[in-house]
């Protein structure tokens, strides 16, 4: 919490830099924003809840006509000015409740598990992998690679896809450099149309704010060039679907030091994790069929999370609840060099707040309980037969958000983390969403059998 007179300075120096609105966006259960917008000068008296919304008109937040209206309390610690339009300030926020922060807020759910991992001595380092589409939107609604030239049948890393697209790219890699996000790569991805943005891990509650904003962000660049950004899963069946991969540590909040790291000669197993990081990795695993409700959190998630579909090469998408060193096939890796687990499941509709906040649940109960992973997974787990599988105990992740959903029902860990409330509406809207899929009726279902039958 901040004093009133820290807020007028944070006001006084937003308004030298030409401030005149603030904007305190909260997300939905989805990952999307929700937000009023208020000028500077009425900056603290929205830090102090004034905001009131009515939580019925919100997907998840759990209310019905009647009840009192939430509050959105802005986080003054992590402000962004927008750079297309420096008159507006962007600052995540929190949903509270009769003054107390509301439990069906899934930053405020995020922020109750990191207290609990404070509790232990951990904080959490999380780095997301931002993996996106830059497309055209047809007259008709349908999606298209815009450059013509962008045909390569295995486009990773290609160049000159990457220098045709670059007025783009360069609008939204400056922008991450200048808000101290410390883009260290990006590149052409394996799909036409597709790239990836890497920039510097932080804090899990940070890097959670960073992917929500890094959304908004790289969609307006993109509509300035008359095109879409768009993170959806799995837009093309033949193309490489998009992930957001969770890297995850944890550090000691003393020293800050990284306590999965070690010297890979010092871990019998060889991959540079301490005995500390195996146990996280193993409540990951144990809790893998359920968290995949919430890495992968929609209808056309599950058509990414598969070996090949309707590709002629392997998808690189996980399908097995399995970890192993660094091997794509497995949907928990240990990158070269140790030190961080990496969730392969978690893709770009993944509302950050809500699957961090399982993660380290799963984590922090696998270092409670002492479990352990087993010996890691070194084989392409796509050419193995089911048999070997089997005899290994590694099972299927989910297949359809249905599955999915079902795995996270049943997990008692889910409602210890997020509250019955929050669990509920997870299962609601999520239900909701797979019903209606399964009662729509594709083109494809109609070019099959209107003329078969």
């Amino acid at each position: 919490m901040h004093s009133p007179e820290e807020i007028q300075t944070i006001q006084q120096n937003l308004k030298d830099k030409g401030v005149k609105y603030c904007i305190g966006a909260y997300v939905d259960i989805h990952g999307i924003q929700k937000a009023k917008v208020v000028p500077i000068d009425h900056l603290p008296q929205m830090a102090a809840g004034s905001e009131r919304y009515t939580g019925y008109a919100v997907d998840g937040l759990g209310q019905a006509p009647n009840d009192d209206e939430l509050t959105s309390v802005p986080d003054l610690n992590h402000i962004v000015q927008l750079p297309w339009e420096p008159k507006i300030a962007w600052m995540p926020a929190d949903n509270h409740f009769q003054g107390k922060p509301y439990p069906l807020s899934t930053r405020v759910a995020l922020k109750n598990v990191l207290a609990q991992a404070a509790e232990m001595g951990y904080g959490m380092n999380l780095g997301i992998e931002c993996e996106i589409y830059l497309l055209k939107q047809n007259a008709d609604g349908t999606l298209s690679v815009p450059n013509p030239d962008d045909k390569l049948n295995k486009a990773c890393y290609d160049v000159r896809g990457f220098v045709d697209s670059f007025s783009w790219l360069d609008k939204v890699g400056s922008c991450i450099n200048d808000l101290g996000w410390d883009l260290y790569s990006f590149d052409h991805e394996d799909a036409n149309g597709q790239f990836e943005f890497d920039f510097n891990f932080a804090d899990a509650l940070t890097s959670c704010d960073r992917l929500t904003f890094f959304r908004m962000m790289a969609k307006h660049y993109a509509k300035e060039e008359g095109l879409l950004a768009t993170m959806m899963p799995k837009p093309f069946a033949d193309k490489t679907g998009t992930g957001a991969h969770f890297n995850m540590s944890l550090y000691d909040l003393k020293t800050g030091k990284n306590l999965f790291a070690c010297d890979p000669k010092d871990d019998p197993r060889g991959i540079g994790l301490t005995p500390l990081g195996y146990k996280f990795v193993a409540g990951i695993l144990k809790h893998g069929r359920a968290l995949c409700a919430v890495l992968a959190p929609t209808v056309n998630s599950y058509k990414r999370l598969v070996r090949r579909g309707a590709m002629s090469y392997f998808s690189w998408a996980p399908v097995f609840n399995s970890y192993g060193s660094n091997n794509r096939t497995n949907s928990v890796r240990i990158p070269a060099g140790g030190g961080r687990c990496e969730s392969r499941n978690a893709d770009g509709a993944v509302n950050p707040y809500l699957a961090a906040a399982i993660a380290l649940a799963a984590g922090l109960e696998g270092i409670r309980e002492n479990l352990d992973p087993g010996a890691p997974n070194e084989d392409n787990l796509y050419a193995i037969s089911d048999e070997e599988r089997s005899a290994r105990g590694i099972e299927f992740l989910p297949q359809t958000l249905q599955e999915a959903i079902a795995a996270f029902a049943a997990d008692p860990l889910i409602e210890r983390t997020l509250g019955k409330e929050l669990r509920s509406e997870f299962i609601k809207y999520k239900t909701e969403e797979w019903e209606t899929y399964h009662l729509s009726v594709s083109q494809w279902e109609v070019e099959r059998y209107s003329y078969m039958f």
